[in-house]
């Protein structure tokens, strides 16, 4: 994989990977703003899935678990302009203002696609990435304009920027459930569910009578077979959506636990039609 980057400073960076596609599971710390020069990217949540393409503007807040697939297309790499609103810089930007924000029940993805003021403040830090010595003065300057820029077109964003709280002590049944899909750290479940690395574990063989490892193999497993069989996907694409690093690792996996390879189950499935 050919993967290349350039930085104005640590917050923001023009990312760009040339070859096939790249998958990762992520659980971001920083709310971040992304510009769309060319690719396409899936982002697959547990509860939507997304699709940005060339010209794509959009928010993903922090502590948000993701599977994201990033793809070249139509012969230009994938590239975007990447801006980090860390929980530093916002805390500074509203230290100034009177904004009590609201509690929000779910944070989603946020598309602010097209829009002009947005475009005009990202496409303009396009030449600052062949410049050395960029004072850091600018690109903070840049960073605050785009929160200035946020809060004027949306009138909700106070309410994801502003909320500096940290993930408290959450129902572990319920929040494993939803998010099992996605290959992270146990270290990084412990903490968003608002508990240490030991107590994560503990609480997790009362919950499940079994090790995290093996319930999450367990799970992501039968979840793939649920789309073979009920949504007729193909194994390359169930592989990176349940979980699972590379397609050979997984299709062990899958015929220890079911007797048969996903290819052996999708053909079957193709024959009965």
């Amino acid at each position: 994989m050919e993967y290349k980057a350039k930085y104005i400073t640590e917050d923001i960076k023009l990312s760009c990977f040339e070859d096939k596609f790249f998958k990762s599971d992520i659980m971001f710390d920083h709310h971040m703003l992304i510009w769309f020069i060319s690719g396409e990217t899936k982002i697959v949540q547990a509860d939507a899935t997304y699709l940005f393409k060339k010209g794509d503007i959009f928010l993903i807040p922090r502590h948000q678990l993701a599977t994201i697939i990033n793809y070249p297309k139509d012969g230009q790499p994938h590239k975007t302009v990447v801006m980090h609103l860390s929980t530093a810089r916002l805390r500074e930007f509203y230290g100034k203002l009177e904004v009590k924000p609201k509690a929000l029940a779910a944070q989603r993805i946020l598309c602010y696609n097209h829009h002009p003021l947005l475009e005009s403040c990202i496409s303009s830090l396009i030449p600052y990435f062949e410049m050395e010595d960029l004072p850091e003065d600018l690109a903070s300057l840049k960073i605050m304009e785009a929160i200035t820029i946020l809060r004027t077109i949306d009138k909700g964003i106070d309410d994801v920027l502003a909320n500096f709280e940290e993930p408290g002590k959450i129902d572990l049944v319920s929040y494993m459930e939803k998010n099992f899909m996605f290959n992270l750290p146990l270290e990084k479940f412990g903490y968003l569910t608002g508990r240490s690395l030991t107590t994560f574990k503990r609480d997790f063989g009362k919950a499940f009578s079994m090790t995290p490892q093996r319930w999450l193999t367990q799970k992501r497993l039968e979840l793939a077979h649920y789309q073979f069989v009920e949504k007729k996907k193909k194994p390359i694409d169930v592989c990176y959506e349940v979980g699972f690093e590379n397609l050979s690792h997984f299709s062990y996996a899958f015929k220890k636990q079911f007797g048969y390879t996903p290819t052996e189950l999708t053909g079957r499935n193709t024959s009965e039609r």
